[in-house]
């Protein structure tokens, strides 16, 4: 299969995007990657991959292109841009290009630039995920695709390796839509796991012992499970950033005021974590939110 005898691309090395890159490495797939720093690059050259320097080489060695980017704009200019994937045609006999989206973004400019890369011969599939770095380390994505299914399972010699779950939604954009409502539940558990964990701080009850008091009621969940004792002892150790989960809860807003859904809660919650990153508290973990309750957790740096 060409896409076995070719590199897989990996465009944008930040945790997740290196975490991607490397789980391909060891499922036993060539990589080649970019990134504009040189650092991000050489890490992962020294796990195992090509480096890339520009796009334009990438897009020639690949047929395959995975996107860990963090906004629209972003992931435009490094499809369409001059000096993009797309600028240049394909090598003779080369398969078209697949570019697989594994960034959050908007439902809108996804089907936009899906239709833009097949006016120029390639292939779109939006992959957008849960699960975070950790997951993606260890092959257990929850992927929400959208795409033609040829596309998709042309996309599974990548997607396969990364996911325990890949759901083909339907056509492009249906991914991020689906990642939007990921989003709107996970936004919304993580303000009322803080209250929560605040109440139980409060009464100096045992964080351990609440959580196994909720086990298998109906409180329960796996954010429940995975976060609550993170967020009541305030161990704000990186699993996601206050300011990715506001431009993710600014898209669903955005998007439900296209379609003429409102998201009252969504935009509440927003708004919590937009005020932590006025803060200064951006690149915290969501368990900055339990700085509402005692900004003695709340890390060094931010503003007073």
């Amino acid at each position: 299969m060409a896409d076995d005898a070719a590199p897989v691309g990996v465009v944008g090395l930040g945790v997740m995007g290196s975490a991607i890159a490397r789980r391909l490495l060891a499922g036993g797939l060539a990589v080649a990657v970019h990134d504009v720093r040189t650092d991000a690059r050489a890490a992962l050259v020294s796990a195992g991959a090509a480096d890339c320097a520009d796009l334009a080489a990438l897009a020639a060695a690949c047929d395959v292109v995975v996107l860990s980017l963090n906004t629209a704009a972003v992931v435009r200019e490094v499809v369409l841009g001059d000096g993009g994937l797309l600028a240049a045609a394909r090598p003779a006999g080369a398969a078209p290009l697949l570019v697989v989206d594994m960034s959050s973004i908007d439902p809108v400019s996804t089907r936009d630039l899906a239709a833009a890369a097949a006016a120029r011969g390639a292939a779109w599939v939006d992959a957008p995920l849960s699960g975070g770095a950790p997951a993606a380390a260890e092959g257990r994505l929850a992927l929400m695709v959208g795409g033609a299914e040829a596309d998709v399972d042309r996309a599974r010699v990548v997607l396969d390796r990364l996911a325990a779950r890949v759901t083909h939604l339907g056509p492009a954009g249906s991914g991020q839509v689906v990642k939007l409502v990921n989003q709107v539940l996970v936004g919304a558990a993580f303000s009322a796991i803080a209250e929560a964990a605040a109440l139980v701080r409060a009464e100096g009850l045992r964080p351990a012992d609440v959580l196994g008091a909720l086990t298998g009621g109906r409180a329960d969940s796996a954010l429940l499970q995975e976060f609550f004792v993170k967020f009541a002892t305030g161990d704000l150790t990186p699993t996601g950033r206050i300011a990715n989960m506001v431009k993710d809860l600014d898209t669903a807003r955005d998007h439900g005021r296209g379609v003429g859904v409102p998201l009252p809660l969504t935009s509440l919650v927003c708004e919590l974590n937009r005020w932590l990153v006025a803060q200064g508290h951006g690149d915290a973990d969501s368990a900055a939110l339990m700085g509402f309750f005692d900004a003695s957790l709340l890390p060094s740096g931010g503003h007073s």
